[in-house]
């Protein structure tokens, strides 16, 4: 340890700063002031009425995107702050994490990006950089949050089954502990709270995961069979799972680093494999688990009709702002000459709410 923070943690001596120069802040620290730029973003805001898996107002239990960010935020707080790492910037990052999401989830993310494949795609981690970089506009004097280097190149690193990133402006083969912290905390939060999501809905049935040891060894734990309330049972087997995984990752991150031999941030950032790693054992368990959701969940006869339903109200909207941009707020209509029509009209449906994304599609008519 070196004070507070592990020698492997970034610090704020050891960070490469923002893109414009600021004053220090007389009661907060620089990473703590990139934490609170992104509570306050508009941005994080809509987050409330994005999808997770259901789409929001369908039902007061079911997660939202919003949710599913701070579930996130806490288990990454928590695994930074057993490994001396900066805490503050793993929960910047896990907060930050996926405000490029666009409206109704992964499938709203797989038909962005083929509107876009003429035009350089759609990818939700590269867009949580447009909107902290770009698209974010509260300060007179630069468009963006003016985040701290690490913060935005943990954004550009995330790495998850369904997060890949595609290089850009970062020369570094991985992120700091810090982001690598924010990628499991996202594994850990999606995989257990997706799976009582998915039993509350009724689309996940327990006997489906009779072969599923990491859902069985919860349940032995927790003594499921003796619990009635199904509302409980299902809480504490989540909660059985996230308290195995965290663990797990903490002390095997442990052994992962000691091993390493780390001597500077730069050791860090020149690893492709992560350090901040799950015991053998758990890795397999977790991935089991993630390939039964795919498999039984999110692949759900019911999620996939639902998915057809937003493919067409998304190529509505897209086809009719591009044909009608001056329909978008003028602040986007500006980055037109700049940014290309379609990366601009791709920009503001992205960071619609689900429910507002409806709104502008019935409003609009295609030939």
């Amino acid at each position: 340890m070196c004070g507070k923070l592990a020698c492997y943690a970034v610090s704020e001596k050891t960070s490469r700063g923002r893109v414009f120069a600021e004053k220090p802040h007389a009661f907060r620290s620089d990473f703590e002031r990139d934490r609170d730029r992104i509570i306050h973003c508009s941005a994080f805001r809509r987050l409330e009425g994005k999808t997770q898996v259901f789409t929001p107002g369908l039902d007061d239990y079911y997660r939202t995107r919003l949710t599913h960010t701070i579930e996130v935020s806490q288990i990454g707080r928590t695994i930074a702050k057993a490994l001396g790492l900066n805490e503050a910037l793993s929960e910047a990052i896990c907060l930050a994490h996926d405000l490029g999401h666009p409206p109704f989830g992964h499938t709203g993310e797989g038909v962005l990006n083929n509107l876009m494949a003429d035009f350089g795609g759609f990818e939700h981690n590269r867009q949580s950089l447009r909107v902290v970089d770009l698209l974010e506009h509260p300060y007179p004097g630069f468009a963006g949050l003016n985040l701290m280097y690490e913060t935005r190149l943990g954004l550009a690193k995330h790495r998850s089954p369904y997060d890949k990133p595609a290089g850009g402006e970062f020369a570094e083969s991985n992120c700091s502990l810090e982001g690598q912290v924010a990628n499991i905390a996202d594994r850990i939060a999606v995989s257990s709270h997706d799976l009582e999501d998915g039993s509350r809905a009724g689309l996940i049935d327990a006997r489906q995961l009779k072969d599923v040891v990491l859902f069985q060894e919860a349940q032995n734990r927790v003594k499921a069979d003796k619990i009635e309330d199904k509302t409980i049972r299902r809480t504490r087997t989540a909660k059985a799972i996230i308290d195995k995984l965290v663990g797990g990752c903490i002390e095997q991150s442990r052994i992962a680093i000691a091993e390493a031999g780390i001597k500077n941030l730069d050791d860090i950032y020149n690893r492709p494999e992560s350090l901040i790693v799950l015991p053998e054992k758990s890795e397999e368990q977790l991935q089991e688990l993630e390939k039964f959701l795919f498999a039984n969940f999110y692949r759900h006869p019911s999620l996939v009709s639902a998915a057809r339903e937003v493919e067409q109200w998304l190529k509505r909207l897209f086809e009719g702002l591009c044909r009608r941009p001056q329909l978008m707020p003028g602040y986007f209509q500006s980055f037109i000459d700049r940014q290309g029509l379609q990366r601009t009209v791709c920009d503001y449906i992205a960071g619609m709410t689900d429910r507002f994304t409806l709104n502008r599609a019935s409003s609009l008519t295609t030939p």
